[in-house]
């Protein structure tokens, strides 16, 4: 049986870059974070056993020192923070902080702002805390909504721009008559459509693939759903303890991808054991 990753699999810039801010902070003592640092239970349990809790709701700091999660936080939740006073960790990823500006200054010029994305997801909670009241998310393009004769078309960072696009040109489809002025920015992150890609090459050469991450997270289940929908048998995994030796018999080729939150340690734990299963060393892409 041969293995395989894909080419592009694991964290991502943005979700390293938070996770790393949030160990050089723990050096200096405990903290809380505002929500998940990232969406992988490893990680998570991880920080919290070094010192990083998890809190709901800026009431329960007790540390003095609180971090924003790489998924961003609504302009509100700024001004409490300073307002009580606590020291402030931002690790907001860098293209969804590009992202929250160009809510921002959208609202301001007088635009309604629709997000494509989950209204759920903390990231797009953070982008509608931007818009001053004016924002919205939506899945489906071809849902009613009140638009003013101004409207402005964002996605959720992690969602694919291919995804992006088919919801713009099925949303213009339906509402560009009823628009004076549209504008489109492009959010989407580089890295989770590199992902995609990796995770579509991947899925034309296995006969398996199995994706390692949380299942809390949207990009990995989204990474799995892509695998599935190219007609590959597909489980979505968060650690190495699920694999079913049962799913490997038969199969010559299996292939291993991983969401942009899930760490290098899981990545390397299923690659071992599948590698103890197969008995052949795992090759890249």
């Amino acid at each position: 049986m041969e293995l395989r990753k894909a080419e592009v699999l694991g964290f991502c810039g943005g979700v390293r870059r938070a996770v790393r801010m949030i160990e050089r902070e723990l050096e200096e003592g405990p903290l809380e974070t505002l929500g998940a640092v990232v969406h992988n239970p490893r990680v998570v349990a991880e920080l919290e056993r070094r010192g990083a809790h998890v809190i709901s709701s800026l009431e329960e700091a007790r540390s003095g020192r609180v971090a924003i999660t790489a998924h961003g936080v609504g302009e509100k939740v700024y001004r409490e923070i300073e307002a009580r006073g606590l020291e402030l960790i931002d690790t907001t990823c860098p293209i969804v902080l590009r992202a929250q500006r160009a809510a921002a200054s959208l609202a301001e010029e007088g635009f309604k702002v629709i997000i494509f994305g989950e209204a759920d997801h903390p990231e797009v909670r953070g982008l509608l805390g931007w818009t001053k009241g004016s924002g919205v998310a939506v899945l489906d393009p071809t849902a009613p909504l009140e638009l003013p004769r101004r409207a402005a078309l964002l996605s959720q960072t992690t969602k694919g721009a291919e995804l992006f696009a088919q919801f713009v040109g099925r949303f213009l489809e339906h509402h560009l008559g009823r628009l004076g002025e549209l504008r489109i920015i492009n959010t989407t992150c580089p890295e989770t459509g590199r992902r995609y890609e990796a995770a579509k090459e991947l899925s034309r050469w296995a006969e398996l693939v199995l994706v390692v991450g949380g299942r809390n997270s949207a990009n990995t289940r989204r990474l799995a759903e892509t695998c599935a929908r190219m007609g590959i048998e597909t489980h979505l995994i968060e650690e190495a303890a699920e694999i079913d030796p049962r799913w490997l018999i038969g199969k010559e080729r299996v292939g291993v991808t991983a969401g942009a939150s899930t760490p290098d340690s899981a990545i390397a734990a299923v690659i071992q054991r599948l590698e103890e299963l197969a008995g052949r060393e795992v090759l890249a892409c």
